[in-house]
């Protein structure tokens, strides 16, 4: 008997058919009878599911989605014809084309699902890819692209999560901001097959070094799967960083090692998995503010625009035919719809249920909490995206880090996000920056920063570590380029060093860039070791950026986000050790001395709750008034009391030594930022201090001395 003959891909595809059925889900979901379809498209006239050969290049199937209900395209297409686990699929959505209504349907473009879990195929930057004709923009393009098109495959749940997730202390989290490929592309300790990848962040090398420094949580920039500009593909470039997604639910592929037996999803999972079981948190940097589409006269129809521009874009009332853009990036989600806020809910919770991730830094936060037009698209602490994600089981127990501007009226919203969101503080890093490199400030910007900035996170409403204080961060200069670099130098990235921020507040000590000359080496250490120092030991939450405890240099280019190259990448071969064991060491004093840590806020005198905090001049009297005032006075000390413990902090961030009457007691040094010296525990390195001390230029001295405590009260006594 002749075996059975073999259907090609197409008949088998002829024989399927979609059932109309409720679906629960956004996406696609791989259920015992099938897949469950659903997209939201509420505008559209009729919508067609496309299925593809493996190869992801031709076209077998269109069926036609029955019709819709509350503005979704629902339908299962039953598992009896075999081969829905990895289908690969993509969306032709029908409708008019009436930019000035926000249509901009165009069946000739094929369109990724936007709940994708696993994205085939990569952008190429083709006109072929725009929804309109680049030589005639007011009409549709005729073009067929669905050969090269992104597509979405179906894939079916991961298995359940193995590690439980670390219990970090918030008044103990320490951030660590890198990048996935960068931080290990070039790491010698990593197998060359594994280096860039989510696996090779996963490896002991990488992890050890996190644990050595005392890193609680990693912050991960975008892995969402990207699609870069067309002009950056042009000059041989890409968006790096990651910051335009084009599918908010799927890993990047361009991060996964190929590892046989792998995807990118059970990649990503496992380095998660990895991280926990180390004892860190994994935070994700996620762009729901905008898109890879861009603007609707240049960027491409890939998934949202092709699908129902006028849903999921805010429009602009007075150029009907554009989106509003208060990213800089051509577009703004409308997290107003329903649908859409639907649509980024789920992603969310998919990261944090299905690869265990433990929060999200929400980037351009500001434009995730507008309202609608009825409210001039103001900052809405209480609209739709914040009280959504406030009243979510899954959500409202994760790290929630706002990055709180954008470039819109009205978007910079430091302090106005809700209580039990972190958010990053950019005047942390400006009055950083200015008093210790600039000689710039007084000392109550200087003295509000170092006590966590309850101008802007007010003490009744938000807790001690609510300010995510950086000095760094993967946007602008590295800690090493800010002291060494006056100006920027961005000519890599192809716009004749016009972008990036030119208000960087840096120095070059005397020399541009790289210099053998002892004296401006010395004076950039001990400008990098002051300011590590204040960062991660004032009140609030610090972030380091990854690299900056190696003296990683991205030679002077502060906006290195296309630079997917050694650029951007850690040198490891040139790691400053030293300023890593120093960098280990102070985060290790902040751990081992609690009145250092955010638990409480700092109070004028000491409670049962709060250490207090007594702010003095360097002659050890108390700072009056006029002294608050001075711009050139950057010589001051804090002393902070709890009930077993007094600490003093020392702070000379003026240009020439400074002398300093310490307050009477035994006092020990446990840390000075101008040699590097550290003394996490008390032992035999510590150096007791007289009354009078020297402090160098540049420095920050901490000193602690224990409280008595007498045998018959049990009161604490000096």
């Amino acid at each position: 008997m002749p075996a059975p003959r073999r259907r090609t891909a197409k008949a088998q595809a002829a024989e399927r058919r979609l059932l109309p059925q409720r679906v629960h889900a956004l996406g696609a979901q791989l259920q015992p009878d099938g897949v469950h379809f659903a997209l939201a498209a509420p505008h559209a006239q009729a919508v067609e599911l496309c299925l593809f050969a493996a190869d992801g290049r031709t076209e077998v199937a269109r069926l036609p989605m029955p019709a819709p209900r509350d503005g979704v395209w629902q339908a299962v297409l039953p598992a009896e014809a075999g081969g829905v686990d990895g289908l690969v699929y993509g969306w032709r959505v029908h409708g008019p084309w009436a930019p000035a209504e926000g249509h901009r349907f165009n069946p000739a473009k094929l369109l990724l699902d936007p709940c994708a879990r696993d994205v085939v195929g990569r952008y190429d930057g083709s006109d072929l890819h725009l929804g309109h004709d680049p030589a005639h923009p007011d009409r549709p393009d005729a073009r067929d692209n669905a050969a090269t098109a992104l597509k979405a495959r179906v894939v079916a749940d991961l298995p359940p999560l193995a590690q439980p997730r670390p219990a970090i202390d918030p008044a103990q989290r320490v951030i660590y901001e890198l990048h996935v490929k960068g931080f290990t592309a070039q790491h010698p300790a990593v197998p060359a097959a594994l280096r860039g990848s989510y696996a090779g962040l996963a490896h002991p090398a990488a992890i050890a070094h996190l644990q050595a420094l005392g890193i609680t949580t990693v912050s991960l920039l975008p892995v969402a799967f990207r699609a870069d500009e067309a002009r950056l593909l042009q000059m041989g470039l890409s968006n790096y960083w990651g910051y335009s997604p084009i599918a908010w639910s799927a890993p990047e592929t361009r991060l996964w090692s190929g590892t046989p037996g792998s995807t990118p999803r059970t990649e990503f999972r496992a380095m998660v998995e990895a991280l926990h079981a180390a004892g860190l948190e994994v935070v994700l940097d996620v762009v729901f503010n905008h898109t890879a589409e861009l603007d609707p006269r240049n960027g491409p129809t890939l998934s949202l625009r092709g699908i129902d521009n006028a849903l999921y874009y805010q429009r602009d009332p007075q150029q009907p035919t554009l989106t509003l853009d208060w990213t800089g990036c051509g577009n703004s989600v409308n997290l107003n719809a329903p649908l859409v806020l639907r649509t980024v809910m789920d992603s969310l919770r998919r990261w944090v249920t299905e690869f265990g991730v433990d929060g999200f830094r929400f980037d351009l936060a500001s434009t995730l909490a507008r309202g609608s037009a009825r409210v001039d698209h103001s900052f809405q602490p209480d609209g739709a995206f914040l009280s959504a994600v406030a009243q979510d089981p899954v959500l409202c127990n994760a790290l929630l880090i706002a990055e709180p501007w954008d470039l819109g009226p009205g978007g910079y919203r430091l302090g106005g996000f809700p209580p039990g969101w972190l958010e990053w503080n950019d005047r942390f890093r400006d009055t950083q920056r200015g008093f210790w490199l600039q000689h710039q400030n007084a000392p109550s910007a200087f003295a509000t920063r170092l006590a966590g900035s309850s101008d802007v996170f007010p003490p009744a409403l938000r807790g001690a570590h609510s300010s995510v204080n950086f000095i760094t961060a993967h946007d602008g200069f590295t800690l090493r380029d800010l002291v060494s670099y006056a100006h920027r130098h961005n000519q890599a990235n192809g716009e004749d060093n016009r972008d990036g921020h030119g208000h960087n507040l840096s120095t070059n000590n005397g020399v541009e860039g790289p210099t053998q000359a002892p004296d401006i080496l010395a004076a950039r250490a001990r400008q990098s070791r002051a300011l590590l120092a204040v960062l991660l030991l004032s009140l609030g939450t610090p972030m380091l950026l990854a690299g900056d405890e190696l003296g990683h240099t991205q030679r002077g280019n502060n906006n290195a986000y296309c630079q997917d190259n050694p650029i951007s990448w850690i040198d490891w071969a040139q790691a400053d050790l030293a300023l890593r064991d120093y960098v280990g060491g102070v985060i290790a004093l902040r751990r081992n001395v609690p009145a250092l840590q955010s638990r409480a806020w700092w109070a004028p005198s000491r409670t049962a709750q709060q250490p207090g905090a007594v702010w003095l001049r360097s002659t050890g009297q108390p700072m009056e008034q006029a002294d608050w005032a001075r711009d050139d006075h950057g010589a001051l000390m804090a002393l902070l009391d709890t009930a077993a413990q007094q600490v003093l902090i020392l702070v000379n961030a003026e240009g020439q030594e400074a002398s300093f009457c310490l307050p009477p007691g035994n006092w020990i040094l446990r840390l000075s930022s101008h040699n590097g010296v550290v003394c996490p525990t008390p032992g035999s390195r510590v150096q007791p201090l007289g009354v009078r001390q020297t402090l160098p230029p540049t420095s920050l001295w901490v000193a602690t001395r224990q409280h008595r405590v007498t045998p018959h009260s049990g009161d604490p006594s000096a």
